[in-house]
């Protein structure tokens, strides 16, 4: 039995948790911020994918939609520190890594052919909220849409929800000399 990773939109449909929206333009805020300054607020464009859940969106629950950065894995690869990941063999274990889902803050997707040429990297430690109806008119608009299938969309969300959760202990359990 096959399981498809995406599946391209060629029509218009709602949006929904793992469309991958390129150029999608997000805002980037200065480090500080003061009431009516908005010349330091920067627009990037990103390729990302919806985090927020589908019946959210479906039921018109949100006003802002949560998705994150989304890069090519050799791009992902390539902005590494050289000086720590130069060889072959140490960005093999990277990928490794990201396969098993032990680098935090990461998700690694797979490629499909035809639909998605390279793996990708979902970004966590970044996300941007985007105004729902921005995203639907320019989904709307383009006929090139990619969606990530289940169970590979429970999969993203299961991982940024580990990140999300994550919680820092001020001191861990100290179980020394109990056995």
């Amino acid at each position: 039995m096959s399981f498809p990773w995406y599946q391209a939109i060629s029509q218009p449909e709602p949006l929904q948790q793992g469309d991958i929206i390129n150029d999608c333009q997000v805002i980037h805020p200065p480090r500080k911020l003061e009431a009516g300054q908005l010349e330091n607020i920067t627009v990037k464009e990103i390729d990302a994918i919806v985090l927020t859940q589908s019946c959210d969106l479906g039921q018109n629950k949100v006003e802002i939609v949560l998705v994150c950065p989304l890069y090519p894995l050799k791009d992902f690869l390539d902005a590494l520190p050289a000086d720590q990941y130069a060889s072959i063999k140490s960005k093999r274990k990277v990928v490794e890594n990201l396969k098993k889902g032990y680098i935090n803050g990461y998700h690694l997707l797979n490629k499909q052919a035809d639909i998605v040429g390279d793996f990708m990297v979902a970004d966590f430690k970044n996300v941007y909220g985007v105004h729902y109806d921005f995203l639907v008119e320019l989904t709307t608009n383009t006929t090139n849409r990619v969606r990530l299938l289940p169970p590979y969309r429970e999969h993203l969300s299961q991982a940024f929800a580990r990140y999300f959760m994550r919680v820092g202990l001020p001191m861990d359990v100290d179980v020394e000399g109990y056995i």
